[in-house]
């Protein structure tokens, strides 16, 4: 099985109050709708590297404040951190249920 890489259907509004907005394109625009499958997947492949570049670079302001000069072009810029750099990953967001721990 399996299917498009980087294709994700739109969302079915009826299931959404006040509806959603599509992830690629959120406000139509005509240049996007008229691109040809290559313009497409050029601009997916910058996207998705783009979202690589953005983790890579948190991580390494993460690092730089848990250890101070572990990034060189950071040293002294960003102040050290005593805390739990990952304290707001430590718990989820979601209620947790007895009946299935």
């Amino acid at each position: 099985k399996g299917g498009k890489i980087g294709y994700f259907p739109d969302f079915d509004a009826k299931y959404i109050p006040g509806g959603a907005l599509n992830l690629y394109n959120p406000f139509p625009r005509k240049d996007i709708a008229v691109m040809s499958d290559e313009q497409k997947e050029k601009r997916l492949v910058a996207e998705i590297n783009n979202g690589r570049l953005a983790m890579l670079g948190i991580f390494g302001f993460i690092s730089e404040g848990a250890t101070e000069g572990s990034v060189p072009a950071l040293k002294g810029i960003i102040s050290h951190y005593d805390g739990d750099v990952m304290a707001p990953f430590a718990t989820s967001i979601f209620p947790s249920f007895p009946a299935l721990n």
